[in-house]
């Protein structure tokens, strides 16, 4: 992991800049992943909105997960410890990012927020930027997996 980095503030930049919420954090950490730009945004893609605009799971945590699976992931099949130690580590993950927002949940992160339904995005205009906290879940959830990879 590159320490000059601040992956917390790459992936509010990259949030403000027109990715999606997983794209954001996913790209955020490609020193870690080694993923080009190109293969993380599609990879991310489907994850934006709590899953395709679902309200589902947050975007920002899906994108983290990635990262953290990439980066401390297992592949071996049958070794059991290692899915334990990385199961272990997701539920770390996301009870640091509930207890700093609340949930992990899209649509419990945006209450209050008026969101228009429909797989069509919303334009990214400046009162968009304003009325949501979507950067600030990118940032939080960048710091987090930070965090846990050190």
């Amino acid at each position: 992991m590159d320490l000059t980095v601040n992956h917390g503030e790459r992936a509010f930049e990259l949030f403000n800049s027109g990715c999606n919420c997983s794209q954001a954090v996913l790209c955020a950490f490609s020193d870690v992943t080694g993923l080009d730009n190109g293969t993380a945004l599609k990879l991310a893609s489907s994850f934006g909105g709590g899953m395709g605009r679902m309200r589902e799971v947050c975007g920002a945590v899906s994108g983290a997960l990635m990262v953290l699976g990439i980066a401390k992931g297992y592949s071996d099949l049958s070794d059991g410890n290692a899915k334990k130690e990385h199961y272990a580590l997701v539920q770390q993950f996301a009870e640091k990012f509930k207890k700093e927002n609340g949930s992990i949940i899209c649509r419990e992160l945006l209450s209050g927020v008026k969101v228009t339904d429909g797989v069509s995005p919303e334009n990214r205009t400046e009162n968009y930027y304003k009325k949501r906290p979507c950067g600030e879940l990118c940032r939080t959830a960048a710091e987090i997996t930070e965090e846990l990879l050190k």
